[in-house]
């Protein structure tokens, strides 16, 4: 055996106070740990970074430990014998969030944590485990404990990168890693003579040195005493607003983060296929004979959990013992067309690049797509999906934010932006002129940008495609066809054209590029998980086509699944934004979107310099607002694309605002 797994479940209760959920009943909710002890020379584990170094018992092998939280049916035979495997997000747990519309938390257990029922009344169980080493424990995050790499006297150091951008003023210490929730690799050495510091506004900007003398490897205390500390950045000139400050030291104790895709892996081929843990204690997902009740299992991954899913698949995890896959389905959901560099000798699971903020660190390289493609910078043919004996379906969602700031459009074109064919495996779909942070129940707000955040919620979308992928892997029917922009149509254009294309609304334009990718060069051992060139080289001459979706006269995507609310609209919903002028203009803030709401009347849009018809111009009344809104929901029931039940809250919320103003 390549590994034995124990499972510790420290609580083992009902769940909502024992709260029926449709045909499949009560819940119970298991609380606990998985411990591995691994043969590291078994080739279940070949290519994990640094195992070879890592501390062995005395039989010779590996341990790690992840935190395992369950949602099961109690009585497992009720319920529909489907395993959800809802991936983390820095330790967060998303998918009750996001498929049942409850409020965010890391410890479900009351029926309001259930929020509409959806994946328990579908007989789902929903499983979470920690898979990111360097997420600290707390706030229920679901952690994994790893080894260091060198920890038996072979003390391993490396040229570590770390990038620091702060949105408030007065901000002196912080941790190296930009947050408190997440391990900083420590530094070998407190000397800032050995180290750099350098700050600049934008990220093409020169980098200006800060000279030694004015910051320490130190943080401020609980009483605010200056305290050495090998984890954190002190600067008491205090940093400036936006500007990215760029830290290069030696670092010491890289944790095995590889052993990240091993956890997920090892704890679903147990869950999925074996009566016994390696103790003995029964599978809690067999029923009362033993017999494992999981047909099916499904992964889903929000963001860098879905990045997390698409380097799974690439790199070959989905095959668990006896060549078996442990995923039917994976979806990622607004990756855009970036993976995860997880396994990487001090790397950074936590970061991924935008326009302005953590530009540089890997996340988007070849190949973006899940169908075969050629790189033309590197002269590599490749595919995400290599392994047909074990590749899973995929269902690959992504936002307008993903396009204009995760290069969303290489899931679905070459290198030049050149449509692809579409792998018969895989759905992509576009959720037209929504943001990445798409939660239900987030109302439009303001920020360190410069519009309204976009409140729209693509939850719906989830909850339907989610039926239809089902069916797909079970019984043959295909889903609904990929929905994204493309070239050969013309709904997928440059940013130039989308800034040409845009309806005026007063002073509002879109961005004049998108976050642009280049040709990354960190060093002739990447592709063996240890970066030797920092920050990485770039080659100007060697640049990806990143595309963006084209809009309507109302500057709403045409491409893609289009809800109600962008269907029939009372506002402009984008998937870009822009900073404030206190924290760097010229640059996209982050994966935030935009929401301009309609003006009332021909008047007020005349006046604002607004081109959008004005509400009273495109809906002759309420009830006519809410009849076209009726008619929108109906037409994506019959395609599939939303449940009977979330056309009545479309048609409810419609009716809701009707009677109301639109926002100012």
């Amino acid at each position: 055996m390549p590994f034995e797994l124990r499972l510790h479940f420290d609580t083992r209760t009902s769940f909502a106070d024992g709260e029926p959920f449709g045909d499949a009943g009560p819940y119970e909710r298991l609380v606990g740990r998985a411990e591995v002890l691994l043969d590291p020379a078994a080739g279940h584990y070949r290519g994990v970074v640094d195992l070879d170094r890592a501390p062995r018992d005395e039989r010779g092998r590996v341990r790690y430990e992840t935190d395992v939280y369950l949602l099961k049916p109690l009585d497992m035979t009720r319920g529909n014998r489907r395993l959800l495997y809802d991936v983390v997000n820095r330790g967060d747990k998303r998918a009750l969030q996001f498929f049942n519309g409850a409020a965010a938390t890391n410890a479900p257990s009351s029926l309001v944590d259930a929020g509409n029922g959806f994946l328990l009344r579908e007989g789902y169980t929903v499983l979470w485990c920690g898979w990111q080493a360097d997420v600290v424990p707390g706030e229920d995050r679901a952690t994994l404990s790893v080894p260091i790499a060198g920890a038996a006297g072979d003390e391993i150091t490396g040229t570590v990168r770390e990038e620091i951008i702060v949105d408030e003023p007065g901000i002196r210490s912080i941790p190296l890693s930009g947050k408190t929730s997440t391990r900083s690799h420590p530094a070998a050495s407190l000397d800032t003579q050995v180290s750099s510091l350098s700050c600049r506004e934008y990220e093409g900007d020169p980098r200006q040195p800060v000279p030694a003398a004015e910051w320490q490897f130190a943080r401020l205390g609980a009483t605010g005493e200056l305290e050495p500390s090998a984890t954190d950045l002190y600067y008491p000139a205090g940093f400036r607003p936006g500007w990215i400050y760029e830290v290069l030291y030696t670092a010491r104790d890289p944790q095995i983060l590889g052993l990240g895709f091993a956890a997920v892996r090892d704890l679903l081929d147990v869950l999925r296929y074996d009566a016994v843990d390696a103790n003995g204690a029964a599978n809690p997902l067999s029923d009362a004979d033993g017999q494992a009740m999981i047909e099916r299992a499904y992964a889903w991954g929000r963001s860098q959990s879905g990045r997390y899913l698409r380097e799974f698949v690439y790199r070959g995890w989905n095959e668990g013992r006896g060549g078996r896959p442990v995923f039917d389905v994976v979806w990622p959901h607004v990756t855009g067309g970036g993976r995860l560099a997880l396994n990487l000798r001090f790397g950074h699971p936590d970061r991924f690049p935008r326009q302005h903020e953590q530009h540089l660190y890997p996340s988007d390289q070849f190949p973006f797509a899940y169908v075969q493609s050629t790189d033309p910078w590197t002269g590599r043919t490749d595919a995400l999906l290599r392994r047909p004996a074990t590749d899973p379906a995929v269902v690959h969602t992504q936002t307008s934010s993903e396009y204009w700031q995760r290069r969303g459009s290489l899931v679905h074109t070459d290198a030049f932006g050149v449509d692809l064919p579409e792998h018969p495996r895989v759905r992509t779909y576009l959720l037209s002129s929504s943001q990445h942070h798409a939660a239900p129940g987030i109302p439009a707000h303001s920020g360190p940008h410069r519009n309204l955040s976009n409140p729209l919620d693509t939850s719906p979308l989830l909850r339907a495609l989610l039926v239809k992928l089902d069916a797909w892997v079970t019984h043959g029917a295909l889903p609904p066809p990929s929905a994204v922009p493309r070239r050969d149509d013309g709904t997928l254009v440059s940013a130039g054209e989308a800034h040409h294309i845009f309806p005026r609304i007063g002073g509002v334009r879109p961005p004049r590029e998108p976050n642009q990718l280049l040709l990354h060069d960190y060093g002739p051992e990447y592709e063996n998980g240890i970066t030797t060139i920092e920050p990485p080289r770039l080659d100007a001459d060697r640049e990806y086509a990143v595309l963006v979706p084209g809009t309507d006269a109302d500057g709403n995507e045409i491409a893609g699944l289009r809800t109600p609310d962008v269907a029939v609209p009372r506002g402009t919903y984008t998937g870009w934004n822009q900073r404030v002028e206190a924290v760097g203009p010229l640059a996209m803030y982050s994966i935030v979107g935009s929401f301009m709401p309609l003006a009332r009347t021909k008047a007020e849009r005349e006046a604002a310099a607004d081109e959008r018809l004005s509400l009273a111009e495109r809906y002759s009344s309420g009830a006519d607002y809410v009849r076209q809104v009726a008619v929108t929901a109906d037409a994506l029931q019959r395609c599939g694309l939303l449940l009977a039940e979330d056309v009545e809250r479309y048609v409810e919320a419609a009716m809701r605002l009707a009677m109301e103003p639109p926002p100012s």
